[in-house]
């Protein structure tokens, strides 16, 4: 073969590639954040294809959707999936659980741990207090309600304070405005100038599932569901896990 039918044949090896490669634009909160991002660049590489990842909060993640901004994946709680089909933003059917994860508590690094062995220990722990962070996601949802269930909702209301979306947990205990903190353990544990104390006691803690779901109206589907393939294979699991999170 001469070297111009060479370079022919390498070009049109190249645009075939090319071609086959899709742009993705996922749409996430950020509790299976850290995770995602050690998967995607082996992903990218294995297909050719570009991920192009928005990380935001749950309450921002429903603000884009409802302004039409257009993405081909969505990941986020379970739940907040299923209303988005319900309400046409995401494919019936496209569904698919990713990982688990609980509710973790953590305090400024260096500070000393309180008892939150028990769910007794728990509420003298945030009677005593003096500041309480808890975020507008799913995490923040339960703890109000499990401080109403407690007793102590009047007691804890003026040491509150709430993240904005998008904002973790850990940068106001980090900062010293919140002296105890409430977040998803993947978002909690690792966060840098925070030290994990452990999960909610067992018989308060809640587990919230997130999942991903195709967005109506993407052209690149395929491309989607082999993002979501990928991450959710058995080799996937280990990335998970290391951020406290149980896979499926």
């Amino acid at each position: 073969m001469t070297s111009r039918l060479i370079i022919a044949a390498t070009g049109t090896l190249l645009l075939s590639s090319l071609a086959g490669a899709a742009e993705l634009k996922v749409l996430s909160t950020q509790a299976t954040e850290e995770a995602y991002r050690e998967l995607v660049p082996q992903f990218e590489k294995d297909t050719g294809h570009k991920v192009t990842t928005v990380f935001t909060g749950t309450l921002d993640t429903n603000k884009r959707l409802a302004a039409g901004e257009t993405y081909d994946l969505l990941i986020m709680s379970g739940p907040s999936i299923d209303e988005h089909i319900k309400a046409g933003k995401v494919v019936p059917g496209s569904r698919v659980d990713l990982a688990k994860s609980g509710v973790g508590v953590g305090v400024k690094a260096g500070a000393p741990k309180p008892d939150i062995s028990t769910t007794e220990a728990l509420k003298k722990t945030l009677l005593a207090a003096k500041s309480i962070g808890y975020s507008t996601g799913p995490s923040g949802v339960y703890v109000i309600g499990l401080f109403q269930r407690m007793g102590i909702a009047d007691e804890v209301k003026g040491k509150l304070k709430q993240t904005p979306t998008g904002v973790f947990v850990g940068s106001i205990i980090a900062s010293g405005e919140a002296e105890i903190g409430f977040q998803q353990v993947s978002e909690l544990s690792h966060f840098a100038g925070v030290d994990y104390v452990g999960p909610l006691p067992a018989d308060v803690q809640q587990f919230t599932t997130f999942s991903s779901g195709i967005v109506a109206g993407t052209k690149e589907a395929d491309a989607a569901k082999a993002l979501v393939k990928f991450i959710t294979a058995p080799a996937a699991a280990a990335a998970f896990k290391k951020r406290g999170m149980e896979p499926g």
